[in-house]
């Protein structure tokens, strides 16, 4: 590699680690604030009114915020990882990871007496596919 090419890459590398410190502080402010929220609604709810968690609704919508910080903190998380490594391996994992948390949520909050059962199928299989790709990613790292 001559001293240009060397130096493209070290340029290309700092302007990823720039983009990510930008994109890890945005991602902190969205996740302070998804929590400031999560936490007033359920102050709001267990204070003002009558709040019973056992009710599927309340269930749902507590449960769906949760997973949404989460789910943020793991895609922030996901960019730190891609920041500090090379490896496409790890890349992919934390990404299918996400996935699979996303789909959970979705799960959880799902309201089944207006879901079909094409979706709800749907929805098992996209799971079931990710964790069969998160298996075989993790297995092949092993290996190497």
């Amino acid at each position: 590699m001559n001293r240009r090419e060397q130096l493209e890459i070290r340029l290309y590398r700092y302007f990823e680690r720039t983009v990510s410190i930008i994109l890890t502080l945005l991602l902190a402010v969205i996740v302070i604030a998804a929590l400031l929220h999560l936490t007033l609604n359920i102050a709001h709810a267990v204070l003002f009114t009558s709040f019973d968690p056992t009710r599927p609704l309340v269930f749902q919508d507590l449960f769906g915020g949760i997973f949404t910080v989460i789910i943020a903190l793991e895609f922030k998380r996901s960019i730190l990882v891609t920041a500090e490594h090379d490896e496409g391996a790890a890349r992919v994992r934390i990404v299918i990871l996400i996935g699979m948390l996303a789909i959970a949520r979705k799960l959880i909050i799902l309201d089944l007496s207006h879901v079909s059962a094409a979706q709800l199928l749907g929805l098992s299989a996209a799971f079931f596919s990710l964790g069969v790709v998160y298996w075989l990613v993790r297995d092949q790292d092993r290996r190497s």
